[in-house]
């Protein structure tokens, strides 16, 4: 046999291997293999670390959210305990298509829904002190008065200061809703209390 049948027959033509046999060879062909081989690093989900980060961040705007849900400080401190829990637990859930601390803003503001008596009585969510102006006893009542997804909407812009992207992550709705949502609650809002003046 010579140099050149030699060196031939030592090599194997690539179809040869067949499939399965180099999944790096095989993703060059099918595109299966390919997403396989990237799907670890490319996983969905969120580390503990990651959502401690969010939870360290953003206590105090999931604090006075909840409590301006709830009513009541220590019912809303153990609603942010849950909704954080529960956000740990679900993690690997996480698909990565918004912001992370959307995602656990929906788990605070859930386990603060879940564990809201009914017909709340909305309390003082800022740090005033005691004794505040009947026009703001108004608000509360007006703010109180609101169907769900105004309130939750209003709360979520307004004490926790998140943009309309987050909010409607945080809702489950799309960005055009919030805003329209907001829009509505503005002027029920501005209805109620007018009709408070009268």
């Amino acid at each position: 046999m010579d140099a050149r049948a030699r060196r031939d027959a030592g090599r194997r033509p690539l179809d040869s291997l067949g499939p399965g046999k180099d999944p790096k060879l095989e993703s060059s062909h099918t595109g299966v293999g390919h997403s396989t081989l990237i799907e670890p690093a490319a996983a969905p989900g969120a580390s503990p670390a990651q959502i401690e980060a969010v939870y360290r961040s953003r206590y105090p705007e999931f604090l006075r959210v909840a409590r301006a849900i709830l009513g009541d400080v220590e019912a809303a401190h153990d609603a942010v305990q849950e909704g954080v829990a529960r956000a740990l637990r679900a993690r690997s859930g996480f698909r990565g298509t918004g912001p992370l601390d959307a995602w656990v803003w929906r788990a605070v503001v859930n386990a603060a829904r879940t564990a809201r008596r009914p017909a709340p009585a909305l309390r003082d969510v800022s740090d005033a002190p005691a004794g505040p102006a009947p026009e703001m006893d108004e608000l509360r009542t007006a703010v109180a008065a609101l169907p769900e997804r105004q309130r939750l909407a209003v709360f979520l812009r307004h004490y926790a200061d998140l943009d309309y992207a987050a909010i409607a992550e945080t809702l489950e709705i799309a960005p055009g809703t919030v805003g329209a949502t907001l829009s509505a609650a503005y002027a029920s809002l501005r209805t109620s209390l007018e009709e408070a003046d009268r």
